[in-house]
């Protein structure tokens, strides 16, 4: 699956958050910058990634997902 296709995925479920994404084989690397992250744990940031990406991750067209995931002022902060 390509960068952008994931992308996509992601913007289709969290319009308002920026994306980057990686692709190498069946693995990626998303990074995630938005308010939805706000007062959420680190978990629970994740499992929102994972259910946007539910179907490929289930007919096996992503195989792993690593993940960078920020709130806007953790990106500043972090820049």
């Amino acid at each position: 699956m390509s960068p952008e296709a994931i992308e996509e995925l992601l913007y289709s479920h969290f319009p308002d958050c920026r994306f980057s994404v990686e692709v190498e084989g069946n693995h990626c690397l998303v990074t995630a910058i938005g308010e939805t992250f706000v007062g959420k744990k680190s978990v629970q940031r994740q499992q929102l990634i994972y259910r946007a990406l539910k179907d490929p991750i289930t007919d096996g067209n992503i195989h792993a997902v690593h993940m960078k995931i920020y709130t806007p002022d953790e990106w500043v902060e972090k820049a």
